[in-house]
């Protein structure tokens, strides 16, 4: 697959940002993000009106839908000044990519997904630019449309990303006259003021953040449950003691914290290490009191650490049930949920479980395994007036995690995981592994 830029603009607001918004300062949490841009991709497929002018047409209406919306998004329109934490909104622009997709038809990127992983960066720019935030658009012969978006990490969390690349389709799907159920449910009206919202009294010195991977020892792998797997993950894992049924998402992080459990045995001598942490990120809007406005944006996710102790400190404990660890997910999720949270102790509460979380890392004591959901975000509704999207991947990124998103249908979990070179052989080899999921079918 080739990837040939075609031009590249700056796409501002279509409006002017008023005097008192062009200074954003960044929350403490804002600011203690990993200085990257995270990145998804939606896959839009050929149809029989997709000939070379409709093609024309529909970029022209991303261009100008999203000229619009980023007069509600300004921010992400200015530029991160890292000296201060601060955003300028200047309206300096998004960085917009034109690109076409030479030697290979969408329908072989969308049958040869796990093949195809190591050149889906291609179709997204902007990963080192100054921008914070970049957008490409890659045309395929076959009329097919592959939209990349990538925005910082210092601005916005996955929900936040989530509202702004709704409220573009809207308002793109809006130019073209249809509008449906699903994009009438989206919020439209962001809000970026947390700082001024949430006060920042007794907060915690700040750990520093531990450094990221280098991208050259890691490597990504795409692992699909489908719905049977989760249906069968689900029934071997429930206990009658549970307060209810696990998830989708708790089963198949259980499996994976398991796998890699196994995993640091096999590199430490068959021993395992007394401490095991599974740390879930998880949004912390619904627990806030008074409530947020339903639509602010920024960094609010918190960690939720499920804690697995051996109980032979010898280091000769066996890897615990699958069963067991669905327990731990599920009593720390839960308790997580019932626990409302104080505007005041917003910022105290995020500090804070970063900063155990660090800890744990720093010392080496424990094994800790980051795990991030996108399941049950609407990323299937994003319809910019041509269809939804058949697929949404992410790409190759520089820490160890495994991220979560639906497969097409919803029912199941495409696992995107990302381990050091050296590992993952071990973990695709996995007896689990291999028995529930995927690691080839689209």
């Amino acid at each position: 697959m080739e990837v040939e830029i075609i031009y590249t603009k700056l796409i501002k607001p279509s409006a002017p940002t008023p005097p008192h918004l062009r200074t954003l300062k960044l929350s403490p949490v804002d600011q203690i993000q990993y200085s990257i841009k995270p990145t998804a991709l939606f896959y839009y497929s050929a149809d029989g009106s997709a000939g070379a002018e409709e093609v024309e047409r529909r970029i022209n209406r991303l261009e100008t839908s999203l000229s619009e919306t980023l007069t509600r998004f300004y921010p992400l329109a200015g530029r991160y000044m890292a000296d201060g934490n601060w955003v300028d909104c200047d309206d300096e622009g998004v960085e917009f990519f034109v690109a076409k997709v030479k030697g290979c038809r969408l329908s072989e990127v969308l049958s040869k997904r796990d093949e195809m992983i190591d050149q889906l960066s291609h179709l997204v720019g902007g990963a080192y630019t100054s921008s914070i935030t970049s957008v490409q658009i890659n045309m395929f012969d076959c009329g097919g449309l592959v939209i990349g978006i990538r925005v910082s990490h210092h601005l916005f969390d996955g929900f936040s990303a989530a509202c702004f690349i709704a409220s573009w389709a809207r308002t793109a799907m809006s130019r073209q006259g249809g509008m449906d159920n699903d994009h009438d449910q989206v919020i439209s009206a962001p809000t970026f003021d947390l700082i001024s919202i949430l006060p920042e009294n007794d907060l915690p010195k700040i750990k520093p953040t531990p450094p990221l991977m280098e991208t050259d020892i890691s490597v990504t792998k795409r692992i699909v449950f489908d719905r049977a797997a989760i249906s069968a993950l689900r029934a071997i894992s429930h206990d009658p003691s549970f307060p209810r049924k696990p998830s989708r998402v708790e089963v198949v992080t259980a499996l994976i914290w398991r796998a890699r459990m196994r995993v640091s045995r096999a590199k430490h001598g068959d021993s395992l290490r007394s401490t095991s942490l599974a740390a879930l990120t998880m949004d912390l809007r619904p627990r806030i009191v008074p409530p947020l406005p339903p639509s602010s944006c920024g960094n609010l996710v918190n960690m939720v650490t499920a804690r697995f102790v051996a109980a032979d400190s010898g280091g000769n404990a066996e890897v615990p049930e699958l069963k067991d660890l669905v327990g731990l997910l599920i009593d720390s999720i839960t308790k997580s949920k019932e626990t409302v949270v104080s505007r005041e102790d917003v910022f105290p509460t995020l500090l804070r479980t970063r900063n155990e979380l660090y800890e744990a890392v720093e010392k080496g004591e424990a094994d800790v395994f980051m795990f991030t959901s996108w399941c049950n975000f609407p990323v299937y509704k994003f319809d910019f007036g041509w269809g939804k999207p058949v697929w949404v991947s992410r790409i190759h990124w520089g820490y160890e995690a495994a991220i979560f998103l639906d497969t097409e249908g919803g029912d199941g979990v495409e696992a995107w995981v990302n381990f050091n070179k050296e590992d993952m052989p071990l973990f695709l080899q996995d007896t689990d592994i291999l028995a529930f999921t995927s690691q080839e079918a689209p």
